[in-house]
């Protein structure tokens, strides 16, 4: 068989397996256990010690799966197994401030900042020795994705990026919203308060229990679904990271001098060159673009699909299988 051949035949055998994977899933998806993500490892990583999940054979393709607020790795409990069984070499890393990711040093400054959390991934990256690795995510995941593949496009091979392009910047973040958009930004304004702080660690548990809620209206999850992923907030630095990277969004919290230079030439919004599948739910009640708002920032292959039957904002666990299949595909492109 030709060269030119080889990458079809391999992403339609991929595609096969994640088929058979798939059927094999239980039907009942709140059933689905931490099982399914095995047990965790830990790896030095910049300036954190990082709790991950890795599933798949150590020799195929990399793909990270990377979570938002307020969710975990457990968006993926039905993802990851699948990609796996289709080949790839899955690693779901806790962001900074969750599960049992823990800051190397006492004295490092809890910063929640957007390039300091995409920094993170590409010490994760270099740390397990992975060159380029497709990146896959929602909320804050797609963020780090964009980010990544916006400034170190060599070290991001595809992207399936949930709500499409959030690479942001503070004098953007500044800049006042009609009130029907602010509304939906309540939380934002609420952690700008000592209040708010206060607030959110005494209740993060019913706090994030309300966003999932509010940004997945249509998700019927029951408490065992939710409990699983609740249980990563109560991580000692997830408080002080999650407040500050919303302070630090609308001006309200200073980042790091480390960061400036990133930080200004995110401020410039670049363009994406890899190749990208950008997706949004029918029902996501999260505050998001308009897809034909971001369709320019993606320079290279892209495609935008709106996945539709209720699916809200944390689309990996609501809908696995497209989401799955959009990695599956824009690794073939």
């Amino acid at each position: 068989m030709s060269q030119s051949t080889d990458p079809e035949r391999r992403r339609l055998l991929s595609v096969m397996a994640l088929s058979l994977a798939a059927a094999r899933l239980p039907v009942a998806r709140a059933a689905a256990t931490a099982a399914s993500l095995g047990s965790l490892k830990q790896i030095d990583a910049g300036l954190v010690n990082v709790g991950y999940a890795e599933l798949g054979p150590s020799a195929g393709r990399p793909v990270l799966l990377l979570h938002g607020w307020p969710y975990d790795i457990h968006s993926f409990t039905e993802v990851a197994p699948a990609l796996a069984s289709a080949g790839y070499r899955v690693i779901v890393p806790y962001v900074r401030g969750y599960g049992t990711t823990r800051f190397l040093s006492s004295e490092t400054f809890r910063n929640g900042q957007p390039a300091a959390v995409a920094l993170d991934t590409v010490a994760l990256m270099d740390a397990l020795n992975i060159r380029s690795a497709i990146l896959a995510g929602f909320d804050w995941g797609a963020r780090t994705a964009n980010i990544i593949g916006a400034l170190w496009p060599e070290r991001c091979k595809a992207m399936v990026s949930v709500s499409g392009y959030l690479i942001g910047n503070q004098e953007a973040g500044k800049r006042p919203l009609p009130p029907k958009n602010e509304l939906e930004w309540w939380y934002q304004y609420y952690f700008a308060t000592e209040r708010g702080r206060i607030g959110y660690d005494k209740n993060r548990h019913a706090f994030a229990k309300l966003i999932w809620q509010q940004a997945s209206p249509q998700w019927k999850f029951d408490d065992s679904t939710f409990d699983r992923s609740a249980a990563s907030f109560d991580n000692p630095d997830h408080v002080a990271i999650v407040i500050h990277n919303y302070r630090w969004r609308i001006g309200l919290g200073d980042g790091e001098p480390q960061y400036e230079t990133l930080e200004r030439r995110l401020a410039e919004a670049p363009v994406i060159d890899v190749p990208a599948i950008t997706l949004e739910g029918d029902a996501n009640g999260a505050p998001h673009p308009d897809p034909i708002s971001y369709a320019g920032k993606f320079a290279g292959p892209h495609s935008h699909r709106t996945i539709t039957g209720g699916v809200g904002h944390n689309l990996p666990q609501e809908a696995p299988e497209a989401f799955a299949d959009a990695i599956i595909e824009v690794d073939g492109w």
